[in-house]
């Protein structure tokens, strides 16, 4: 760790003695042995639920072989944007615009902590995170619908739905309005 850091001023050297050992774990590495989801990183479906549910018998995505993708978000404290405000591609509410780098399977409780991040408002006790997805409808005209709401410090039906679950396709936009 400590010698990585330095090795920039030493020509490298430093780091290629450092990395030169047993790789470190990754964020996106499987546990060895199987994935039971005991030792599972965070963001990554282990074995908590009871199984059989939506989802159920899909392939697990595997993050570290998937290219991930540009997930815009635009969110307002108190409430949505309008469809008026997505009307013309290129002039979207760019102030209030989160980029987030996903992937198909992320769930809208690991969106909520990326938000939390980044909005004070979005990490109050209780506040609501409520998702709209905005897509092209076949005539090429924005269309908002719910995607679902995460509560802050109270686990719900839809912190674990993924953006896959829903008709979200890559390119896709996110509205979200946060309620503190």
């Amino acid at each position: 760790g400590a010698m990585a850091a330095r090795a920039p001023e030493s020509g490298g050297r430093l780091a290629t003695q450092a990395l030169s050992g047993v790789r470190r774990a990754g964020p996106y590495d499987r546990p060895a042995g199987g994935s039971t989801g005991a030792g599972a990183p965070s963001g990554t479906f282990g074995g908590k639920g009871k199984g059989g549910g939506k989802g159920a018998g899909h392939q697990r995505l595997d993050r570290s072989k998937t290219c991930p993708f540009l997930l815009r978000v635009f969110h307002r404290i108190g409430g949505h944007h309008t469809l008026d405000d997505f009307k013309v591609r290129g002039q979207e509410p760019v102030d209030d615009e989160l980029q987030i780098y996903t992937w198909p399977d992320a769930t809208l409780g690991e969106l909520a902590d990326l938000v939390k991040d980044v909005a004070p408002e979005a990490r109050t006790r209780g506040a609501r995170l409520h998702f709209k997805l905005i897509y092209p409808d076949k005539t090429g005209k924005n269309v908002m619908t719910d995607l679902g709401q995460v509560t802050t410090s109270v686990r719900g039906p839809d912190d674990d739905k993924p953006l896959a679950a829903s008709k979200f396709q890559t390119g896709d936009d996110l509205d979200l309005a946060i309620y503190p």
